[in-house]
């Protein structure tokens, strides 16, 4: 067995999820005072990834820099793309919207992730509040999280009545078949994870300070609640599944080859090209023999902490 191989069979699922932590900048150096005591208690679990970071950092390179061919080619030809990404709480969703939105304009891929309805939305159209966020000529926009909410938490936690649910599994497959006539894309992601996947990552939230922020109430009670959630997933799965916007599942107990395999199908689901462009030549400096630069106050620059 090679240390390569040794050194992936004997990572932990903590280990495992403190390197990733870390990787979007590269940072091998992992901080022992993260882990907890309440964390070393659960860090018998073996994390059973056999994917190196060598080869995902390869590979999602490559992915990426097809992510901007695909940018390209979007502003070029004025497509309209929207890509939905739901899923569990804690099944990786966030993690790959990151990925492929790191390295391509904001100005061209934008994510969408709304609050909780204001008492104005609530009596509102259902699908009124995200209509404005949906793609123009010339955009690809990333759902984190989206009208499928009624069809989940909403239904789950009580917040819809049968009534509106079922209004809106009516509704729902043509709104959808409206956007696609009007020119849009529509791609639809389910993360899934498993019971015990999801209760790992929910302690690692709960133990972890830089990710507490990530858990909610709402989290908690998907917790209690895993077996109505499954119910509600199986439905709308089979209610909307349509030609026009086919649903897609990833699994992502693997958060690495989730965010791989999640973003070579969506490249997959476009007919993009390379766009030629014209070679870019840097201009001369302009310099003016006159121009005398001002010695600006002291107290305007940051200090020099490091």
């Amino acid at each position: 067995m090679t240390s390569e191989a040794r050194e992936l069979e004997e990572k932990t699922w903590v280990d495992a999820e403190l390197e990733d932590s870390f990787d979007e900048e590269l940072e091998m150096e992992i901080d022992d005072q993260r882990i907890s005591k309440e964390l070393r208690q659960i860090s018998t679990w073996q994390h059973k990834s056999t994917l190196d970071r060598r080869t995902y950092f390869r590979e999602l390179l490559k992915l990426q820099a097809e992510l901007v061919k695909l940018q390209d080619w979007v502003v070029h030809k004025q497509y309209k793309l929207l890509v939905i990404f739901e899923g569990r709480d804690a099944a990786g969703k966030g993690g790959v919207i990151k990925r492929v939105t790191q390295r391509l304009n904001p100005r061209v891929c934008r994510t969408v992730a709304l609050p909780a309805p204001t008492e104005r939305e609530k009596h509102q159209w259902y699908f009124q509040r995200y209509v404005p966020y949906l793609p123009t000529a010339g955009e690809m926009v990333l759902f984190d999280r989206s009208w499928y909410n009624r069809a989940g938490v909403e239904r789950v936690m009580g917040f819809a009545s049968p009534e509106q649910v079922e209004e809106f599994f009516n509704d729902v497959t043509e709104f959808e078949r409206m956007l696609v006539r009007s020119g849009i894309t529509l791609v639809k992601y389910w993360f899934s994870i498993t019971d015990q996947e999801q209760q790992l990552r929910f302690l690692m939230r709960i133990h972890d300070p830089i990710k507490q922020w990530k858990l909610s109430p709402m989290d908690l009670q998907s917790r209690v609640r895993w077996e109505d959630y499954t119910k509600v997933k199986e439905e709308m799965l089979e209610r909307t599944n349509i030609p026009e916007a086919p649903w897609s599942i990833v699994e992502g107990n693997d958060k690495k080859r989730a965010r791989l395999n999640c973003i070579s199908h969506l490249l997959s689901q476009v007919p993009y090209e390379e766009v030629p462009h014209e070679p870019i030549t840097l201009p001369e400096r302009v310099f003016n023999p006159d121009y005398e630069r001002q010695v600006l106050p002291k107290e305007l620059y940051v200090p020099e902490t490091y």
